[in-house]
């Protein structure tokens, strides 16, 4: 028999709080009454950034409508196949040239979230526009303790010079920008990520966030110990369970941190050698591990606005446990290779399998009668087609989760050739309560999702 402490209402922003340290929680039943008040579960938004296109013919399934084939770089999906939709036929017109010549890598980072052609420019007079998550941003992310969150795993950290054919690098390493010059840096490091998140200093830099590691020389966990325990015992049955669970989860995520650090740690100096691309370390948990630390994040209600740029456009990263030693970007100009496009299906479908766990991991979070993923929108894509030939429209789309109920998954909706991508962003900002008609070069709302 179900029993629940009835008398306890706890506001849905409340913190297990110790020393230098201050962890949020998922939604408990305890929290309903005063979530209730406020209109329900909150809605949130996530941007996903895949480089340099996808195979599209094992992209694209065959029929629209619900009931959609899987073809087999979507295929990991399979067990949430009614909890997204993929989106044909949008584009991003100003990642095209148009008279500036070559440089499509920049311009689809600096334009996949902005809509707006990026100026082109080697030096520090940038322009670009705000992009979708920084309007959002502006508008509700006073409502929870991080209005935006950026994160990647791409360890570049460029942000002067040309980095591809005189853009500067500021538009390649970044997809989130605050105004039109002023790019939001995401951050490649989870143990960055993780003391931003449950730290209790709000300096993103986080020189508090090192000192309190070394000086508690354990978990963060530990340091609210005392709080959880009290908590605990004033919760029903099913808040404790749900609580365990959680606490438990984020102890393993902070292992895996620790792991991985240990790993990095282990490795011979470097000498002569040239600083490899990404975090020294293993790339799959890498991955994995800033994942982890979104599904946290928007568990928590830390923050409702997040980005995730997994590796920056061009990015020539090889993928040797696939057995695809060339590098990525290298081999995304296939000229029509049958045996390049095969290499590219893996590095895509490996991509989608981490995106299929991270959505698994948010189907966990209950939350009133559903669950994180229901109550998210959630934008997996690129503003690349297929790689060789630098396409910027009919472009590899996914959008996961119901934006509480403001969207029907579970379909392949075929959107009319050149559909304006920023289209889908208004209807997104909208759900999100901000009142935007236009943003970059969007035409209206994107109608049918």
């Amino acid at each position: 028999m179900h029993i629940r402490n009835t008398s306890l209402v706890l506001p849905r922003r409340t913190f297990l709080k110790g020393i230098g340290a201050c962890i949020a929680l998922p939604f408990l039943e305890a929290m309903t009454p005063a979530r209730a008040a406020l209109g329900g579960a909150p809605k949130r938004m996530c941007f996903i950034y895949l480089p340099n296109g996808m195979d599209m013919e094992n992209w694209t399934p065959s029929k629209a409508g619900a009931g959609f084939d899987l073809p087999a770089t979507l295929e990991p999906l399979k067990a949430h196949q009614q909890q997204f939709s993929v989106l044909s036929g949008l584009a991003h017109v100003n990642a095209r040239a148009g008279g500036d010549g070559a440089g499509d890598h920049a311009r689809a980072n600096a334009t996949f979230l902005t809509g707006v052609r990026a100026r082109k420019t080697a030096g520090a007079d940038i322009r670009i526009g705000v992009s979708a998550d920084q309007v959002a941003a502006q508008a509700v992310g006073r409502e929870t303790r991080l209005p935006s969150l950026e994160l990647t795993c791409d360890n570049s950290s460029r942000s002067a010079g040309a980095c591809d054919s005189g853009y500067a690098c500021a538009y390649q390493n970044n997809i989130s920008w605050r105004n039109e010059n002023s790019p939001m840096p995401p951050i490649a490091d989870p143990r960055l990520v993780f003391e931003r998140l449950f730290g209790s200093a709000p300096d993103p830099d986080l020189a508090a966030g090192k000192a309190l590691r070394e000086s508690c020389r354990g978990s963060i966990l530990d340091l609210v110990r005392d709080d959880a325990k009290a908590l605990q015992r004033s919760l029903g049955a099913s808040d404790r369970r749900k609580l365990d669970e959680y606490l438990t989860a984020l102890r393993e995520t902070e292992v895996g941190i620790e792991q991985a650090e240990k790993f990095k740690a282990q490795m011979p100096k470097l000498t002569a050698m040239e600083k490899p691309e990404g975090i020294p370390g293993d790339f799959t948990q890498h991955v994995k591990l800033q994942y982890e630390l979104l599904a946290h994040a928007l568990a928590t209600d830390s923050t409702r606005i997040a980005t995730f740029m997994v590796l920056r456009e061009g990015s020539n990263r090889s993928y040797p446990w696939l057995g695809v030693n060339d590098g990525h970007h290298e081999i995304s100009h296939h000229g029509g290779s049958a045996e390049k496009k095969s290499k590219i299906a893996k590095i895509n479908r490996w991509h989608i399998e981490r995106f299929a766990e991270f959505l698994a991991k948010l189907k966990t979070f209950r939350e009133g009668s559903g669950t994180v993923l229901d109550n998210s929108m959630i934008v997996l894509g690129s503003a690349i087609a297929d790689g060789d030939r630098h396409a910027h429209h009919d472009l590899p789309v996914l959008l996961a989760g119901a934006g509480g109920g403001a969207f029907k998954p579970g379909r392949h909706i075929q959107f009319a050739k050149e559909t304006p991508m920023s289209n889908l962003f208004v209807t997104m900002m909208n759900q999100m309560g901000v009142r935007v008609d236009k943003h970059g070069d969007s035409t209206g709302r994107l109608e049918g999702v």
